[in-house]
């Protein structure tokens, strides 16, 4: 069964830091154990700046990802950046960046939501954290 675990983000480090960054060092963490990370996005904004972030959100990493739409070529990305389900090699980590929950989560091993400071964020992460607890789901939440 998929284990959910959720990264509230405290208003300190929010200020110093933000979900797209939180995203690039969870997607580290998530290749560096040999996982494919699916980083699940809302909009086309949101994808655009985990892109530019993944390339340099520390000094010397560079972490292989690519766009949903773009095409897949051998060896796979360790990171897909996308809003849509992704092909079926994706399904060790998602990263969820989007304030819904997408139909497809379960095939995956892992979903990590990031929760911002921000508290209409906050509010939705409720909701969500209601949904998985309510059927079952392994939750872990880590505050950071």
């Amino acid at each position: 069964m998929t284990r959910i675990d959720f990264y509230v983000l405290s208003d300190q480090f929010a200020a110093s830091t933000n979900h797209v960054l939180t995203a690039c060092k969870l997607c580290d963490k998530a290749t560096a154990s040999g996982k494919r990370v699916f980083a699940y996005v809302p909009d086309a904004a949101t994808a655009d700046a985990l892109d530019a972030a993944l390339w340099t959100f520390r000094q010397g990493a560079f972490i292989a990802h690519e766009k949903q739409g773009e095409p897949l070529e051998e060896p796979l990305p360790a990171v897909l950046i996308g809003h849509s389900e992704p092909p079926p090699s994706y399904d060790g980590v998602m990263i969820n960046l989007g304030l819904d929950i997408p139909e497809f989560f379960s095939r995956f091993e892992r979903v990590l939501e990031i929760v911002d400071a921000d508290p209409a964020a906050r509010a939705e992460s409720r909701t969500r954290y209601k949904f998985y607890r309510d059927r079952g789901y392994e939750l872990a939440k880590h505050d950071l």
